[in-house]
């Protein structure tokens, strides 16, 4: 009995292991695509600007394909790591796991529960603005509304904007860090002290989030960079765009 259940945690152990290694491999994949759709965005601004019409049309096209791949991705690397944290091998040595299989239906589950699609829509959005406010800036878009602009500043994985702990927005945190489970992000020392005072493990200092953290599940994965950039631009998007409206009332009133 004891060399069974020595085998069975020894498998499992293996396993979560390769699954842990495959699923920062992905996340850093995505990391580069999500960069790649940035830069993609700052050509069809420029190609904007030189009146390329056609060309930023095709790089649209371009990055809503990018943007599907990345579905796939991201759908693989939470099947991956949903295997590798559940996984048990059979109790007979003799039985053999279809791993394929195990995946294939893993996948099936993420897809189901997923809110890619919306946050694609978030992402191309912005895609469209930045295009749009080369030569309307200050004027909506064709079909914009106060929902969609919601939309956009609140969409994707970015659940607070806030450390909880420090106090300081998380586009100025020095050493950002993500919860696994519940995706909150902190500022990493202060994470840290947190959890150690607590033993290693602790409620999830965002108000009303009733996870568990742990330190080995609170880290800095390579989307979350990319995802704080994103929200710095953004921000910086809007905040020029309304210079430009403020100048517009200025004018008005002259």
């Amino acid at each position: 009995m004891a060399s069974t259940s020595s085998r069975t945690h020894g498998i499992a152990g293996r396993i979560r292991t390769a699954a842990t290694n495959l699923y920062d491999d992905n996340q850093s994949l995505l990391g580069d695509i999500r960069r790649a759709f940035n830069v993609m965005k700052e050509v069809a601004v420029d190609l904007e600007k030189a009146n390329q019409f056609e060309k930023v049309k095709e790089l649209e096209n371009a990055a809503v394909e990018l943007l599907a791949t990345c579905d796939g991705c991201t759908h693989l690397s939470s099947a991956i790591q949903s295997v590798g944290e559940s996984y048990q091998p059979p109790p007979e040595p003799s039985q053999l796991t279809d791993f394929e299989k195990l995946l294939k239906n893993e996948v099936a589950k993420q897809k189901a529960k997923s809110s890619s699609i919306s946050q694609n829509q978030s992402l191309i959005r912005q895609f469209r603005e930045a295009v749009w406010n080369v030569h309307h800036a200050g004027q909506p878009m064709p079909g914009d509304d106060e929902e969609d602009i919601v939309m956009t500043s609140t969409d994707g994985n970015i659940r607070n904007t806030t450390c909880p702990l420090s106090g300081k927005p998380i586009t100025e945190l020095e050493n950002p860090v993500r919860s696994v489970e519940c995706k909150h992000i902190y500022q990493n020392k202060d994470i840290i002290h947190y959890l150690h005072s607590k033993k290693g493990r602790g409620i999830c200092p965002i108000a009303g989030c009733p996870s568990t953290l742990q330190l080995e599940k609170v880290r800095c994965d390579p989307l979350l960079l990319v995802e704080i950039q994103e929200l710095r631009d953004m921000r910086k998007q809007h905040t020029n765009m309304t210079d430009v409206i403020e100048d517009f009332t200025e004018l008005d009133e002259d």
